[in-house]
């Protein structure tokens, strides 16, 4: 079986993905935020407050189960709002 063939424990791909599915880390909420803060770094604002939107969409829907992270979360969604709000007023950080 060449390199290719296998996953970097050294597994069979193919027979890993079927026994032992990807395990993903973060939240998508949790992506978006890092994808928002990183349009703010480059400076594309457009983007930033695109994904800030589609962010508080997903924050403020109804929940399908109780989320013990929502108030966590809501911090956050107003922490990037700050954020924005001061990257594109800056003449408000002089004062």
């Amino acid at each position: 079986m060449s390199d290719e063939e296998r996953d970097p424990s050294g597994r069979d791909a193919a027979r890993g993905a079927s026994s032992n599915p990807p395990r993903h880390t973060r939240r998508l909420s949790d992506k978006i935020l890092i994808a928002f803060h990183h349009a703010c770094d480059q400076g594309d604002f457009e983007v930033a407050e695109e994904l800030l939107r589609i962010l508080e969409m997903m924050l403020t829907r109804r929940p399908v189960a109780p989320d013990v992270n929502r108030r966590k979360n809501m911090e956050s969604l107003v922490a990037a709002h700050e954020r924005l709000w001061l990257l594109r007023h800056p003449e408000a950080n002089e004062g």
